[in-house]
C-alpha cells in the first residue's frame, strides 16, 4: 500500500536543531540490561559495492571515530559490534553523518539481537535531527549565496542601464535600443536567478515538511496545488533515499537548466489539465528532467510515466541518463528502456523511455493503455508517421480516460497547431540556456558538384571543414551533420589527425558504440560525425563547434509516382538553428555553415510532418486494423492527400494484407500478420510469405538485411583499398540480385564462431556492426513472430546460394509480391537505364549492385527503392522472371505487353575506322548529340539514342522498333557524307615559301597524290560568316555548299573563336574546293540566305596546312585611310570655359597656306569650328599646325566629312600595301610568309577605310620601317587627300586555356606586371574560360621582347621520347591515361595536355614541377602499356556471365592462387571492367588464359577460344606495335607501313600508296599518313609526290630549271605562244613553251637556233652591208659608219678598211694607207 511521505504526526523540533555527536551517553534505567551472550546485541554492517578495493576500506575507516575496536572487515562488508544501544545509536548517526558530508557513500544497516520498541523511534528521531540541521544549513548555504550576490549584480547592473536611459545626455536612438535589449536580458536572467533560488528553498522545504521538520503550510509553495514536489511510498524512511533527492536538488540547483525555474508552474498545469503543449528551447533540459518531477511529485506516477522519443539511440541514452541522475532517488528498475516492442513487456515501472512506434504498438494490443498514467510525446517537431498516428489516437483515448495526461513536447514545433488540434489546450514555454553562437557562412566552392566516388562533395567540404576547424580553434568539441550512417562512417575514415579522434553517431549504433561520444579522451579533441540524430535526440557536454552541412536524407513517397525516393534535402530553418544551437549549450560557440545566406533564408521555416511525404502503408494498415472503415475521415493532424492515402490501400491491397468486402476494406490473415509484426507491410509480406513457402529462416534474415542493406559491404580509403573491397565483394555476389548475395553474406558469416566473425568481416570488408545489427533485427523478429504469431522459427537454411534449385525461384517470386509495385524493365539502351513500370521514368541500376558483376542486364527487376543523389538509383535490385507477375495476389497495375513493345531495339553499324568515327562524334560528341536531338524532335521519341564505340568501331542505334529503319538511314547518311569527306581530304602546301609572293599551292591527299595543284595563284579556299554561328548545323551547311559549288570539299577548319578578337565576329570558319571553279561557285554563294541570316562567302588566298602559323610571335599593326572627302571644316572640343581663348588664339592663322576662321559651335557649349581649311589636308596635319598656335588641350578634334568616293576594291589595295612594304622585307626569306595584310570591306557608314597588316616577328625593325615610309602615303588609285595613318600602338595577343592558367598563375603575372616603357599587358578571361594576355607597345621590337617569354610559358615543353610511340600515346585516350594525367597533375601541380591530332603530350607550370611530371609520365606511360599488352578479359559473349566470380571463387579475391602457380608474374584483379591486369611476358599470359578457359568450360562448357592474332599482309608475321588504317580498317605493323612510305619517297613509281592487303588497294587516307610519319617525313613525302606527279604529268608540268629549285610551272601548249615564268623562289625567268630563259621579242625556234650557234643573227644582219667587215686576226664584226679607214678591233689590232691588212700600231696602218692606196 501506497503512503505519502508527509506523515499525519507532526513532528516538534528541538529547540537546538544543531546535532553534535556525542561519543558515548549513559544508558537510560528504564532499558533492562541483557545477560552476556556470545551473540552481539547490535550489529552495523556497511556493505561494499563490488568495485570496493581494500586501500578504499581502510582509507574510509581512518575517517571514522566510531569506537577503540577493530571492526570486522570482509570483502564485501565491514562489521561494527556494540554491546549498548546508546554506542550503536549514536555510531549510526556518526555514519550518516559522515555520508551527508561526503566521507563516504555506504549505506549503513543496523541488526537489532536486543529489541526494545523505543529503539527504532529514537533513531529516526536523531536522524531526523540530523537531516533537519543539514537541510537548513543547505537552504542558507554558499551555493544560494552564490546565486544571491550574482542577483544583485543583475540588480546594480540594470540600475546602471537604467541611469545611463535616464540621464540628460542625448543619445542616438540605435542606442537607446540596444540599451533596452541588454536590460531586457539583464532582468530575464535577474528572475531566473530569484526563480531558481525560490525552488530550491521550496524543494528544501518540502523535504523538511515530508520528514516531519517543517510545518509551515504557506512557505513550501504547494499548498491548493493539489500536489506536492516529493512523495514517498513506503511507511519507514529510507534515508539513503532523502540523501539522493537532497543531493540531486543540489545538483540541479548548481547547473540551473532553465526548466528547473518552472517546475512548480509545470506541475501545476499538468495537474489542472489533462493535455500541454511544452515548447523548451534547446538546453532547456525538458526531456530528462520533467519525467523526474513528475515521479518525484505524484502528479500521473500512480501508473507509469512514458516518454517517447522518435529513434531508439535517444530512448536508450536519455533513459541511461536519467537512471544515473535519480541513482538512489527511486527504486530499482524505477527508470527502465523499451526501445523494441513486446507484447510481455510490462508497465510496471515509474519512468519507461520507448519509441513512438514502440508505443503504437502497445496501443495496437491495449487501446486503453491501462498501465500509463501520463505519456510525454517528445521531438514532436519531427512530426514522424508514428509521432502523427500516436497523436491522433491518444486524442480520441483522452475522451474516455480522464486520468491520462498527455505532455507534446518539442523544441521548434508549431505550437499553436498542435494546440488547436487539442481543443485549445495550453502551452508553455521554457527557454533555453544557450550561450552566444557565432554563426559563420561559409559556402563551398565543390556545392552540386560530385566529390568521392562514394559520397557527394558535400562529405568532402564537411572533413575538410573539421580539418581546418581543428587546426586553427581553439579547445572544444567539434559536432559535423551529415546525411547518413555510410557518410559517417566515411568521414572518420578520413578524418585524420594525431590531436583529434573521429567518433560517429548515427541511429544505427548500439548504447554500448554510441556511447563513446560522451566520454573524454585525455590530450584530444572530439571530433563527431553524426546525422541529424544529433540535433535535437542527444545532447552531447563539451559541443563548441558545429558544421552544418545544410543537407538532411529523407525518404519521399510521391503519389504522382506511387514511388518511394531516398533523396537528399535542404534542411530547414528550424533544423538549421537547432544544429547551430548544439554550440552554444555550455559555453559560446561558433557555428560554420556550409552554404549562403541567402541558401538560409530560402530554406522553409518547419520541417513537413513525415505523414505528408512518406508512403502511408503501416498507418492505413494500422487504422484499419482499429476498425476504421474510412481512412480518410481519420482525425489526423496533418491529413495527407486522398491520393496518398489511395496509393497506400492500393499497395496493400498488391501485397494481399487487405481486401475490399461489401465495399469495406478488411484485413487479411496476412494483414493482420503484418500489423502484429509491427513492420513495414512491404517486409511484413517477405516474412510471412516466406514462412507460408518453408522458408521462415530465409524470409528473418531478408527483411533484417534489406533494412541495413546500404550499409553492409565497406567500400572506403584510397582507390587501391577500394579496388580490394570490390575484389572481395566479388565472391559473395549473386546472379539473381542484391538480395540474394546479402543473404549470402550472412549466411557464411553466421556460421562462424562468434569470436572469429570481426576478423572475418575485417578480411571480407564487411561491416561487422551492420552485420550485428542484422543479428539484432534478426533477434527481434524471431521473438516477435514467437510471441505475437505463435510461429516456430527454424534455424537451419533451406536455400544454398551455391546451387540453384526451386528455393531461389520461391525467393524470387516472394521478392517480387512483397515489391510488386517496384517493378522496372530493361529500356534496351544502357543509358536510359531501367523503365519503372508505375512511373514510365528510366532510371540506372546503382553502381554497386552485385546484378553489374556479371555484366548482364536482366530483361525485369525488381527494387528496394529509389535512392536520389545527383541521379536516381534503383537500389537493391533483384532479378525475375516475366512470369511472375502471373502469381501476384493481384493484377499488375501496369501494362506488361505493352512495356515490352514500347522496349527500345539496338542496332550495331559496324566497317568505319576510329577517325571516321570521332568526326562523325565532333568535338566533346556534340556532332552526335545534335543528331540524337533532331531524331528526337522529329520522331517525337525522347528515347532514341546513338553511341559510338571508337574503340570496337561500332556505332549502336537505339530506336523503336517502328523508328529504327529511318533512324538508321539517317546515321547512315551522314556516315557516308563523312566518309567522302574523310577520303577527300587534302593537305593544302605551299611548293615553295616567299616574302610578299602569293606562291603555288599543291592539294596533298588520300594515297599521298597531288589532287590538285594550283599555280595560277587562283583561289580554293572560301571564308564562311554568319551572323548565328552558334546555332548552325555544320553537316548542312557544308552539304549546302558542296551542292550548290557542284564539286568536293576537300579541307575543313571550323574557327574557334570563344572569346577572340572582334575583326572575325561571325566567322564559322574556312572551307577548302578540289577544284578553283568549286571555290568560286561557292563564292557566288555571297549573300544568299541560309538559315534565317544572310551567308557571306569571302574567298581567301591563305593557307592553314602545314604554313598557317608564324614560326615566331606575329606583330599586327592597323592602318587607314579616309574614303570620304573633307569640307574644310574641323570640330575642336575642349573645356567650355576656355572656348573663347581658343578663337582667340586662332584669330588671323594660316594653315597650308589658306586662312582659317574660327568661332564657337551653336550646338555644343565645348566646342569651336573651324573653317576655311585645306580640304587636302588630313587631321595630323591639321592638327600638328593647330598646337604650333595654341597650347592649350584638345580633348577631341575630327575633320567634318561628306560623302564618299569611289575606291579600288580590297584586292588590289592589299597588293598595293603589299607592294609598298614589300621593298622593306628580306629580298628571299624562304622560311615563312613574312607579311600579310588584310584590307576589310567598309560599310556605308565608315569613313574610314582600315587595314590589318601582320608582320613575322622577327623583322620588326623592317616592319618599324615600313610603317614609317607608309604615314602620310597614297595609294595607287586613291586621291590625292587619302593619306595613310598608320597606328601609333602595335598589338599583339596569346591565349591560354584555364587550365594551363592555374598552373603558370604566378609566372604569367610575375612577367605582366614587369615595368615595360612604352608598353602595356592586360590579362583578360574569355567568355570561354580560357584567358588572353593583350600586349601593346610603341614599338614592334618592344612588342617581340615582351611576347617571347609569355608564349615559351603558354607553349610549356613538348615531351620527345624515342620511347613514346604513337601507340603508346594513344593510351592518353583511354579512362585510365586520362586518370593518370588528372593524377600527375594534382601531384606536380602541372598542366598536362595531349595533342589528339599531333599525337604530343605538352606541359605546362615551373620547369621544375615540369621535369618531374615527364619523368613520371613517361614512366608510367610505359608501364602501363606494358600492362595494357598483358590483360585477361572475364567477360564476353563467348563467356559464361558468372567467369569472374569462379575465377575469385578458385584464385581468391586477391588472385594469390595464380601467384602460387606463376609466381614470377603479378596479378590485380579490376572488377569494375572485370578484367586481370598482369605483369609478365606473353607466355605467361597464355598459361593464365588456358587456366580461365577452363574454369569457363566448366562453368557451363560453352566457352570458345577467340584468336585475336592478326598476320602483317606486309611481313606476313605476327603484328608488332598494330596500327589500323582509317580506309579499309586493315591492320598492319607500323614499321611495315613506315617502310612502305620511305618506299615510295624513293621510287616515283610507288604513288598513291595504297593497303598491299589482297584485293584490298584502298588508298591509305591522308590522316593515317599524318599520324604514321613526322613533319619531316611528311615534308620528305610530299616532295617525291610532287616529283610523281610532275614525272607522270607527260610534260604537263616541268620543274624550275634551276638546281633543286621546287617551284613549277605549266608548260604551255604547242598551238599557243609561251609565256615567262617568273620564280618566287630563284627569281629565274623560264619560257613555258621551249623550257630556256625568257626570250622577250624572239620566237623560240629563232631562240633555239640562237642557243645553238650565237652567230647566226649577226651574220644575217652584215649580209648585203658594205660597211660592216670582219676582222681578219680575232674575226670581230666591224661596222664602219663614217670617218678614215683606219679601224682599231677590240683585239687591238689596227686594220686597213680597204684590203683588211693589221698592224700592230696606227702609225703602221696610216703609214700602209699612204703608201699603197695613196689615202
Amino acid at each position: 500500500m501506497k503512503k505519502s511521505f508527509h506523515r499525519n504526526n507532526p513532528y516538534k523540533p528541538l529547540p537546538n536543531c544543531k546535532y553534535y555527536y556525542r561519543p558515548k551517553l549513559q544508558p537510560t534505567s528504564g532499558r533492562p540490561q541483557p545477560p552476556p551472550a556470545a551473540t552481539p546485541n547490535f550489529v552495523i554492517h556497511l556493505p561494499f559495492p563490488s568495485n570496493f578495493s581494500r586501500r578504499h576500506v581502510q582509507s574510509i575507516l581512518s575517517k571514522l571515530n566510531l569506537c577503540q575496536q577493530n571492526p570486522d572487515v570482509s570483502p564485501t562488508r565491514c562489521s561494527f559490534i556494540f554491546c549498548q544501544w546508546v554506542d550503536a545509536l549514536n555510531a549510526m548517526v556518526s555514519l550518516w553523518d559522515s555520508r551527508l558530508n561526503g566521507v563516504h557513500n555506504l549505506t549503513p544497516q543496523l541488526v537489532a539481537n536486543v529489541i526494545v520498541p523505543s529503539d527504532n523511534d529514537e533513531l529516526e528521531e536523531r536522524l531526523k535531527l540530523l537531516f533537519s540541521g543539514y537541510i537548513k544549513r543547505l537552504m542558507e548555504g554558499e551555493k544560494v549565496k552564490k546565486l544571491q550576490r550574482k542577483k544583485d549584480e543583475k540588480s546594480d547592473e540594470i540600475a546602471a542601464i537604467s541611469a545611463k536611459m535616464n540621464g540628460r545626455n542625448r543619445m542616438s536612438l540605435s542606442l537607446f535600443n540596444e540599451l533596452i535589449e541588454e536590460k531586457k536580458v539583464l532582468l530575464q536572467e535577474r528572475d531566473v536567478i530569484v526563480r531558481r533560488v525560490r525552488e530550491f528553498k521550496n524543494a528544501m522545504r518540502c523535504l523538511l515538511k515530508c520528514i516531519g521538520c517543517q510545518s509551515v503550510e504557506d512557505e513550501c509553495g504547494e499548498v491548493g496545488f493539489g500536489f506536492e514536489l516529493f512523495r514517498l511510498e513506503d511507511e519507514r524512511f529510507d534515508w539513503g533515499k532523502i540523501q539522493a533527492l537532497i543531493f540531486r536538488e543540489c545538483k540541479r540547483l548548481e547547473v540551473g537548466l532553465p526548466i528547473y525555474a518552472h517546475r512548480q508552474e509545470l506541475l501545476r498545469r499538468i495537474y489542472n489539465k489533462q493535455i500541454m503543449v511544452l515548447i523548451g528551447e534547446t538546453g532547456s533540459g525538458k526531456s530528462t528532467q520533467l519525467v523526474q518531477f513528475l515521479a518525484d511529485s505524484g502528479v500521473g506516477a500512480d501508473r507509469s510515466i512514458v516518454c517517447t522519443q522518435p529513434r531508439k539511440i535517444a530512448a536508450v541514452s536519455l533513459a541511461h541518463r536519467v537512471r544515473e541522475e535519480s541513482n538512489g532517488c527511486y527504486g530499482n528498475d524505477s527508470v527502465i528502456c523499451y526501445p523494441t516492442f513486446s507484447s510481455a513487456q510490462q508497465f510496471d515501472s515509474k519512468v519507461i523511455y520507448m519509441t513512438d512506434h514502440c508505443l503504437l504498438q502497445h496501443y495496437m494490443n491495449d487501446r486503453n493503455l491501462s498501465g500509463i498514467s501520463c505519456i510525454i510525446i517528445d521531438e514532436a517537431h519531427e512530426r514522424s508517421l508514428n509521432t502523427d498516428l500516436l497523436l491522433a489516437l491518444i486524442k480520441g483515448l483522452l475522451g474516455w480516460r480522464s486520468d491520462l495526461r498527455l505532455v507534446i513536447m518539442s523544441a521548434t514545433a508549431d505550437a499553436n497547431q498542435l494546440s488547436d488540434y487539442f481543443c485549445n489546450c495550453g502551452i508553455s514555454h521554457v527557454m533555453g540556456r544557450n550561450f552566444p553562437v557565432d554563426v559563420r557562412y561559409v559556402p563551398c566552392t565543390t556545392e552540386g558538384t560530385s566529390g568521392s566516388g562514394i559520397v557527394a562533395s558535400y562529405v568532402s567540404d564537411v572533413v575538410r571543414m573539421a580539418t581546418e576547424v581543428h587546426r586553427t580553434e581553439k579547445e572544444g568539441t567539434i559536432l559535423a551533420f551529415l546525411t547518413s550512417k555510410m557518410e559517417v562512417e566515411w568521414a572518420c575514415e578520413k578524418f585524420n589527425s594525431p590531436s583529434a579522434v573521429g567518433l560517429p553517431l548515427h541511429g544505427k549504433l548500439s548504447f554500448e558504440e554510441q556511447i563513446h561520444v560522451f566520454q573524454n579522451y585525455p590530450g584530444k579533441r572530439k571530433v563527431i560525425f553524426a546525422t541529424n540524430v544529433a540535433e535535437t535526440s542527444l545532447t552531447i557536454p563539451g559541443v563548441k563547434y558545429v558544421i552544418d552541412s545544410g543537407v538532411v536524407k529523407e525518404s519521399r513517397f510521391e503519389p504522382g509516382t506511387g514511388m518511394n525516393v531516398l533523396e537528399v534535402r535542404c534542411i530547414s530553418q528550424s533544423s538549421a538553428n537547432q544544429r547551430a544551437g548544439r554550440a552554444g549549450r555550455t559555453e559560446p560557440g561558433r557555428c560554420y555553415r556550409l552554404y549562403s545566406k541567402w541558401t538560409f533564408e530560402s530554406m522553409p521555416s518547419n520541417q513537413e510532418p513525415e505523414i505528408c511525404r512518406v508512403h502511408l502503408g503501416v498507418a492505413v494498415l494500422r487504422i484499419l486494423a482499429l476498425g476504421v472503415k474510412d481512412v480518410e475521415s481519420f482525425d489526423f493532424v496533418d491529413s495527407p492527400t486522398p491520393k496518398a492515402i489511395e496509393m497506400a490501400i492500393r499497395n496493400l491491397v498488391q501485397l494481399g494484407a487487405i481486401k475490399l468486402n461489401n465495399n469495406v476494406y478488411e484485413l487479411t490473415k496476412d494483414g493482420v500478420s503484418m500489423v502484429k509484426l509491427g513492420i513495414e507491410p512491404r517486409l511484413g509480406k517477405l516474412v510471412v510469405s516466406c514462412f507460408d513457402n518453408r522458408l521462415g529462416r530465409e524470409g528473418v534474415v531478408l527483411a533484417a538485411v534489406m533494412a541495413n542493406a546500404s550499409s553492409i559491404f565497406c567500400r572506403v580509403g584510397n582507390d587501391d583499398d577500394k579496388l580490394k573491397a570490390d575484389c572481395l565483394k566479388v565472391q559473395f555476389c549473386h546472379q539473381n540480385g542484391d538480395l540474394f548475395t546479402l543473404l549470402s553474406v550472412y549466411k557464411e558469416w553466421e556460421s562462424l564462431p562468434k569470436e572469429e566473425r570481426n576478423k572475418w568481416c575485417w578480411e571480407n570488408s564487411i561491416n561487422a556492426k551492420s552485420m550485428r545489427r542484422c543479428e539484432e533485427t534478426v533477434k527481434e523478429l524471431e521473438i516477435c513472430l514467437r510471441r505475437e504469431l505463435n510461429y516456430i522459427i527454424p534455424s537451419d537454411w533451406h536455400w544454398d546460394p551455391q546451387k540453384f534449385t526451386e528455393h531461389d525461384k520461391s525467393l524470387k517470386k516472394i521478392i517480387l509480391s512483397a515489391l510488386s509495385e517496384n517493378v522496372a524493365m530493361y529500356s534496351g539502351y544502357d543509358k536510359l537505364g531501367y523503365e519503372v513500370a508505375l512511373t514510365g521514368k528510366y532510371v540506372q541500376i546503382h553502381p554497386s549492385s552485385s546484378l553489374l558483376i556479371f555484366g548482364q542486364k536482366p530483361n525485369w527487376v525488381v527494387f528496394g527503392e529509389l535512392l536520389s543523389v545527383t541521379n536516381q538509383y534503383l537500389v537493391c535490385v533483384t532479378a525475375f522472371d516475366v512470369e511472375g507477375l502471373s502469381t501476384l495476389c493481384s493484377v499488375p497495375l501496369f501494362d506488361v505487353s505493352k512495356m515490352e513493345k514500347h522496349k527500345l531495339q539496338v542496332t550495331v553499324i559496324t566497317g568505319f575506322g576510329s577517325i571516321l568515327l570521332k568526326k562523325f562524334c565532333g568535338k566533346s560528341s556534340n556532332n552526335v548529340h545534335s543528331l540524337v536531338s533532331r531524331l528526337q524532335t522529329y520522331y517525337m521519341d525522347k528515347r532514341i539514342g546513338i553511341e559510338v564505340n571508337v574503340d570496337q568501331n561500332q556505332i549502336l542505334v537505339f530506336a523503336s522498333s517502328h523508328d529504327m529503319d529511318k533512324v538508321v538511314d539517317h546515321v547512315n547518311d551522314l556516315l557516308a557524307y563523312e566518309k567522302r569527306w574523310l577520303h577527300n581530304e587534302c593537305a593544302e602546301k605551299f611548293l615553295y615559301h616567299g616574302a610578299g609572293v602569293s606562291p603555288s599551292v599543291a592539294l596533298f591527299g588520300a594515297g599521298a597524290e597531288i589532287k590538285h595543284l594550283e599555280l595560277e595563284k587562283r583561289f580554293l579556299t572560301v571564308e564562311v560568316f554568319h551572323s548565328n554561328v552558334n546555332i548552325l548545323d555544320d553537316k548542312e551547311l557544308l552539304m549546302f555548299l558542296e551542292k550548290n559549288s557542284s564539286g568536293c570539299i576537300c579541307a575543313i577548319r571550323k574557327f574557334a573563336g570563344g572569346g577572340q578578337e572582334s575583326d572575325e565576329n561571325g566567322k564559322w570558319g574556312r572551307v577548302t574546293f578540289l577544284t578553283p571553279d568549286a571555290a568560286r561557285k561557292a563564292a557566288e554563294l555571297n549573300e544568299v540566305e541560309f538559315c534565317g541570316s544572310l551567308l557571306k562567302v569571302l574567298p581567301t588566298w591563305t593557307t592553314f596546312g602545314v604554313d598557317k602559323t608564324y614560326s615566331f610571335p606575329a606583330v599586327r599593326a592597323r592602318v587607314s585611310w579616309p574614303r570620304r572627302y573633307s569640307k574644310g571644316i574641323a570640330i575642336a572640343k575642349c573645356n567650355f570655359h576656355e572656348v573663347k581663348f581658343f578663337i582667340k588664339d586662332l584669330a588671323n592663322r594660316e594653315i597650308g597656306g589658306r586662312f582659317i576662321q574660327s568661332e564657337a559651335s551653336t550646338e555644343r557649349m565645348d566646342s569651336v569650328v573651324i573653317s576655311g581649311l585645306n580640304k587636302e589636308l588630313s587631321e595630323d596635319e591639321v592638327l600638328d599646325e593647330l598646337r604650333k598656335v595654341t597650347a592649350r588641350r584638345f580633348l577631341d578634334f575630327f575633320l567634318v566629312r561628306g560623302a564618299s568616293v569611289e575606291c579600288p576594291p580590297c584586292d588590289a589595295l592589299e597588293e598595293a600595301l603589299l607592294r609598298e612594304i614589300s621593298q622593306f622585307m628580306p629580298k628571299r626569306n624562304p622560311q615563312s610568309n613574312c607579311v600579310q595584310v588584310q584590307v576589310f570591306e567598309p560599310e556605308s557608314k565608315d569613313a574610314y577605310i582600315r587595314a590589318l597588316i601582320t608582320f613575322d616577328g622577327r623583322l620588326h625593325l623592317e616592319a618599324a620601317r615600313a610603317l614609317q615610309q607608309l604615314e602620310g602615303k597614297t595609294l595607287p588609285g586613291c586621291l590625292t587627300w587619302q593619306k595613310i595613318k598608320c597606328q601609333q600602338l602595335f598589338h599583339t595577343s596569346l591565349s591560354c586555356p584555364a587550365s594551363v592558367y592555374s598552373v603558370i598563375k604566378e609566372q604569367l603575372h610575375s612577367l605582366i606586371s614587369a615595368p615595360k616603357k612604352g608598353a602595356e599587358c592586360r590579362l583578360d578571361r574569355n567568355d570561354n574560360g580560357s584567358y588572353r594576355v593583350r600586349i601593346s607597345a610603341n614599338a614592334t621590337k618592344t612588342v617581340t621582347d615582351i611576347r617571347r617569354p609569355i608564349e615559351e610559358l603558354m607553349r610549356g615543353k613538348t615531351i620527345n621520347h624515342a620511347d613514346l610511340t604513337p601507340s603508346i600515346l594513344q593510351h592518353l585516350f583511354s579512362r585510365e591515361g586520362i586518370i593518370l594525367m588528372k593524377s600527375l597533375q594534382q601531384e606536380t601541380k602541372t598542366c598536362i595536355i595531349f595533342d589528339r591530332h599531333n599525337l604530343n603530350v605538352r606541359i605546362f607550370g615551373y620547369s621544375e614541377n615540369i621535369a618531374i611530371a615527364e619523368q613520371k609520365l613517361i614512366r608510367s606511360l610505359l608501364a602501363f602499356h606494358e600492362s595494357k599488352q598483358l590483360e585477361i578479359h572475364l567477360q564476353g559473349e563467348v563467356l559464361p556471365p558468372d567467369l569472374m566470380k569462379r575465377v575469385v571463387k578458385k584464385f581468391g579475391p586477391d588472385l594469390h592462387g595464380l601467384k602460387e602457380r606463376l609466381p614470377e608474374a603479378e596479378f590485380t584483379l579490376n572488377s569494375r571492367c572485370q578484367v586481370i591486369i598482369m605483369q609478365g611476358d606473353n607466355e605467361l599470359k597464355q598459361k593464365v588464359e588456358e587456366l580461365v578457359y577452363e574454369i569457363a568450360q566448366k562453368s557451363d562448357g560453352t566457352a570458345v577460344r577467340v584468336d585475336n592474332e592478326y598476320a602483317c599482309p606486309i611481313c606476313l608475321c605476327e603484328v608488332e606495335e598494330s596500327y589500323k588504317l582509317e580506309g579499309c580498317g586493315h591492320i598492319f605493323c607500323r614499321s611495315c607501313l613506315l617502310e612502305q612510305c620511305d618506299s615510295a619517297i624513293k621510287n616515283l613509281d610507288s604513288f598513291p600508296i595504297c593497303c598491299t592487303r589482297e584485293c584490298c588497294k584502298t588508298p591509305i587516307l591522308l590522316v593515317d599518313i599524318r599520324r604514321l610519319l613526322s613533319g619531316e617525313k611528311l615534308e620528305e613525302l610530299f616532295r617525291a609526290s610532287l616529283r610523281a606527279y610532275v614525272a607522270s604529268s607527260g610534260g604537263t608540268y616541268r620543274f624550275c630549271p634551276s638546281p633543286d629549285c621546287p617551284s613549277i610551272y605549266r608548260v604551255a601548249d604547242p598551238e599557243t605562244e609561251g609565256e615567262p615564268f617568273f620564280c618566287g623562289v630563284c627569281f629565274a625567268e623560264t619560257c613555258t613553251k621551249c623550257q630556256l630563259e625568257h626570250h622577250p621579242f624572239l620566237s623560240c625556234e629563232k631562240y633555239i637556233e640562237f642557243k645553238e650557234d650565237p652567230d647566226v643573227s649577226l651574220k644575217e644582219w652584215c649580209q648585203g652591208k658594205e660597211n660592216v667587215k670582219t676582222c681578219p686576226v680575232c674575226g670581230y664584226t666591224i661596222e664602219k659608219v663614217d670617218g678614215c679607214n683606219h679601224m682599231e678591233c677590240k683585239c687591238g689590232k689596227h686594220v686597213c678598211w680597204v684590203c683588211l691588212d693589221y698592224y700592230s700600231t696606227a702609225a703602221d696602218c696610216y703609214g700602209h694607207l699612204r703608201t699603197i692606196h695613196n689615202l
